[in-house]
C-alpha cells in the first residue's frame, strides 16, 4: 500500500481507469459477439445494422489506446468480412 500522497493518487486513477476501461471493452466485445450471432443465425440484415456501431467501439478503443491499431484494423477485416 502507498505511503506517500502522489502514489496513493496514482493508485486510485489506475482503478478507476481499469473499471472504465473492462466496462468500455466489455461493450466492445458484446456488441461484436452480436453482430457475429446475427451472421449465425442467419440474419443479414440485422448484422449489416450492427457493424457501424461494432466498428465505431472498436475505433474508439483502439483511439484510446486499449488495443493496437493492427489489431482494431485486423478485427474490423475479419467482422465486414464475416458479413460482406
Amino acid at each position: 500500500m502507498p505511503i506517500l500522497q502522489s502514489p496513493k493518487k496514482n493508485l486510485r486513477k489506475s482503478q478507476k481507469n481499469e473499471i472504465r476501461n473492462k466496462r468500455f471493452k466489455g461493450q466492445m466485445k458484446e456488441m461484436i459477439k452480436s453482430v457475429k450471432d446475427a451472421m449465425l443465425g442467419e440474419k443479414k440484415a440485422d448484422a449489416a445494422k450492427l457493424l457501424p456501431k461494432a466498428f465505431s467501439l472498436i475505433d474508439r478503443a483502439s483511439k484510446k489506446n486499449l488495443m493496437h491499431k493492427n489489431t482494431a484494423a485486423r478485427r474490423k477485416s475479419s467482422l465486414a468480412k464475416l458479413v460482406g
